[in-house]
Order: C-alpha cells, then sequence, then structure tokens
C-alpha cells in the first residue's frame, strides 16, 4: 500500500482525482474510463487522461501565484466587458472564504472608482527667488 500511496503522490493533483474517482466508482474499472472518456469529449479516455494532466498545470499556476491574485486579476479583465453587478452576484455565489469575497468585490468597487473619476491635470507652480 506504502508503494501505491507514493506513486500516486508523485501524480500530484491528478493522482488525488483518479483515487477519487476509483473510489466514487466502487473500484470499477469501466466507470473509471466510462468517465475519463466522458471528460475527454471528442478526444475519449485520450483527451481524459490529458485533462488531468490540465489539472496538474493549473495546479502549479495556481500554487504560483495564489488563488487570491488570479482570481483578482481574471475579474479585473471580465470588469473590462461585464456588468459590476453581475460580477458581484456571481462572487458571493462562489464557494470561497468570505474574506476572499470581501477582497474581490472591494478590489472591482475600487477598479470602478479609479475608472470613473476624472483626473485633473496637475496646476503649474512657478517658484520665483526674490534678489534682494
Amino acid at each position: 500500500m506504502e508503494e501505491i500511496v507514493k506513486k500516486l503522490a508523485g501524480l500530484g493533483l491528478p493522482g488525488i482525482i483518479l483515487v477519487i474517482l476509483i473510489v466514487a466508482s466502487e473500484g470499477s474499472s469501466a466507470a473509471v474510463a466510462a468517465t475519463l472518456t466522458a471528460w475527454g469529449g471528442p478526444f475519449g479516455i485520450v483527451g481524459g487522461i490529458a485533462l488531468l494532466g490540465l489539472v496538474t498545470v493549473v495546479g502549479d499556476t495556481l500554487t504560483g501565484y495564489g488563488i487570491e491574485a488570479i482570481l483578482k486579476t481574471i475579474y479585473k479583465e471580465r470588469r473590462k466587458t461585464e456588468h459590476l453587478n453581475s460580477l458581484v452576484r456571481e462572487i458571493q455565489d462562489l464557494p470561497i472564504t468570505d474574506e476572499l469575497k470581501f477582497k474581490l468585490k472591494n478590489e472591482l468597487s475600487l477598479e470602478n472608482m479609479i475608472n470613473n473619476q476624472e483626473v485633473a491635470s496637475p496646476a503649474m507652480v512657478e517658484i520665483v527667488e526674490e534678489s534682494t
């Protein structure tokens, strides 16, 4: 068992997903193959296995930058084309902590305030030295 666990741990997140899939299908290899085939869409089981590889890449990216930074960037980008209220409602329904929801909403609100403010041009000030 220890050897199997080491090999699955080496696979990372896809290994965990595969274990959950096997447990959920009660060890039926046909059910695992059917699920991987369904995940693969038109590419079949090969696509399903490729999807597990993609999960690894996405997981590594999330780990490198952090979920908060990635979500903030995604919502900032979406804010350019979508209405603020719909994004705030979507954030409220996300399965994340209330603290992270607050940060995301705050980030969108700040971005909205910055974009809507008129930036006044700086006044020119001339400093003249008087000689006595």
